[in-house]
């Protein structure tokens, strides 16, 4: 019950940062830009040219990093990724946070259960990424077994959904 509890204070925390109240008359992108914790993935997904595609009808399922879990990349990922000559690897990397479809927390739970335990989700990018459960929290592995927590969930939005992760997930390199 107490982690229950924890995760509802964070996900709180962090839905308020998405602005007063998320509407889902803005974009993916219109919401990020008024996260004060998603400025890194902004300024990304800016230097990658997205914005145009972000913004697009969709629907999109985004699982989208906090600048803390960008902070755990090694030291200069971030700032070399960012470097015009880097502009495909960066589309790479953020496209792979990217799911086609909108895909609320209670779908991917519903997957999750249906596939035993565990599903396998295409992204973007082409990648897969495998969503399970631990305990009550959705854990994302990436393709090099790197796992990321789900820290808040269903912040709708004109073209899809956004679900904050505390770990920035790669594909294959």
């Amino acid at each position: 019950m107490k982690s229950i509890k924890v995760l509802a204070v964070v996900a709180l925390t962090t839905l308020a940062s998405f602005t007063s109240q998320a509407q889902s008359s803005k974009t993916i992108v219109e919401n990020a830009i008024g996260s004060k914790d998603h400025t890194t993935l902004v300024a990304a997904v800016k230097a990658a040219d997205l914005v145009d595609v972000l913004s697009s009808k969709g629907p999109f399922t985004v699982f989208a990093p906090t600048n803390e879990a960008f902070a755990k990349l090694p030291k200069g990922t971030v700032e070399t990724l960012l470097k015009p000559e880097n502009k495909a690897k960066l589309q790479a990397v953020l496209t792979y946070h990217v799911v086609a479809g909108n895909l609320d927390s209670k779908a991917v739970v519903e997957a999750i259960k249906k596939g035993n335990g565990s599903v396998t989700l295409t992204t973007v990018q082409g990648g897969k990424i495998v969503a399970s459960l631990s305990g009550k929290n959705v854990i994302l592995t990436d393709e090099n077994g790197n796992k990321s927590t789900i820290t808040a969930v269903d912040i709708t939005s004109s073209n899809g959904v956004i679900h904050v992760i505390d770990t920035v997930v790669l594909p294959k390199s």
